[in-house]
């Protein structure tokens, strides 16, 4: 597992560079950590049942209740495995 972040710094998207993080921490009430810990159960299943298919998916997207919370993004590290053999 590996994990990626930016600062919140206001920059226009082509001038993100995310950066693998040595730590996060998760400031969230018991109710949010069980919505997410939900999220990343569903997509794990999509995960296994579809392979290098599942890219990725937002947390926001899944649950709206998150959309004006940082973004949290689950990606498929098999999906960057598809997209080189597809070149």
């Amino acid at each position: 597992m590996k994990i990626y972040g930016y600062a919140d710094r206001e920059l226009p998207p082509e001038l993100i560079e995310p950066m693998e993080l040595a730590e996060i921490t998760l400031v969230a009430g018991p109710e949010e950590l069980r919505q997410m810990a939900s999220f990343l159960t569903a997509a794990a299943g999509s995960m296994e049942s579809m392979g290098p298919a599942f890219s990725h998916e937002h947390l926001a997207d899944k649950l709206p209740v998150f959309s004006s919370s940082p973004h949290f993004v689950v990606f498929n590290p098999l999906a960057s495995e598809l997209q080189k053999t597809e070149r």
